[in-house]
């Protein structure tokens, strides 16, 4: 029998080549909801996101005040916890990850400025339900 982190990731690797998923954070002064479209990586239960615009990003602020999130991929709806990732070895996997995804970087290529520069965010995905 599968556990709930094995059907996530499963439903994961499914769809990792999808183009977007959609990010809903809570707004840090109005806390409303705000979703954005934004391109995504997988590994196991977790997504990876870059922000190009690093800590300026209206979204980054929003998860940095309230880390709960949710995520919808396909009609798949998660919850999730958002981190800064800060971990040397997990943002080069992040980085190289959505620069092969997205720009068709290679190993052995230098990463774009965006590939190189931007701020990683990691979110662990708990429970879904359809969108």
């Amino acid at each position: 029998m599968k556990n709930k982190n094995d059907e996530i990731a499963e439903f994961l690797s499914k769809h990792s080549g999808d183009d977007y998923c959609y990010l809903t954070t809570k707004g840090r002064k109005s806390g409303n909801p705000h979703e954005i479209e934004i391109w995504f990586g997988v590994q196991g239960n977790s997504i990876y996101l870059l922000s190009g615009g690093a800590e300026i990003s209206d979204w980054v602020k929003n998860l940095r005040a309230t880390p709960n999130v949710t995520v919808r991929i396909a009609k798949q709806i998660f919850d999730g916890i958002a981190r800064i990732v800060d971990d040397k070895q997990e943002t080069t996997m992040a980085r190289h990850m959505l620069a092969g995804k997205y720009q068709d970087w290679k190993e052995g290529q230098p990463l774009s400025d965006w590939g190189r520069s931007a701020l990683v965010v990691g979110i662990e995905l708990s429970q879904s339900s359809e969108g």
